[in-house]
């Protein structure tokens, strides 16, 4: 399973494509091919990168815990869960990638984005957004205690 880690900038070029970071690619297992499910953050307005495999796994142990065939709420939350949802590739010769532009719309991306490798997924924040949601240190630190003492 790849572990991504870092933060990365890039640019959306004419035709809404982002070059993705050969430090994350390098992450990534070398004989697993390139394939990432991106979906919007349930709780963050950044999207999400999972590799395939791991989408795979987070997907099914969702539906493991719905009967969406039987139970109406179940079939409600699952069709919401799986919405807005593209698979995408990095371009194996020039690295870039198409986010489709609905995606980026809902995370109010322009121009600039932040890649940030977060262990199982990668996040795409507008770069602007992503600076001002990081916790100062004295946060971090209250968090760490209360969640991990």
């Amino acid at each position: 399973m790849a572990k991504f880690i870092g933060e990365y900038n890039a640019k959306l070029d004419d035709k809404g494509r982002l070059v993705f970071p050969s430090g994350l690619k390098a992450l990534a297992a070398a004989d697993v091919p390139l394939r990432f499910v991106v979906k919007k953050d349930l709780f963050s307005p950044c999207l999400e990168m999972y590799s395939y495999d791991e989408w795979e796994k987070q997907s099914e142990a969702v539906k493991a815990r719905l009967n969406p065939s039987f139970n109406r709420e179940h079939a409600v939350l699952w069709r919401a869960y799986m919405s807005n949802r593209a698979v995408v590739e990095p371009d194996e010769k020039t690295g870039r990638i198409l986010i489709p532009k609905h995606l980026l719309n809902m995370i109010g991306v322009n121009k600039e984005v932040i890649f940030a490798g977060a262990d199982f997924k990668i996040e795409l924040w507008p770069k602007e957004s992503y600076h001002s949601s990081l916790i100062s240190e004295d946060n971090y630190v209250s968090l760490a205690e209360k969640h991990l003492s």
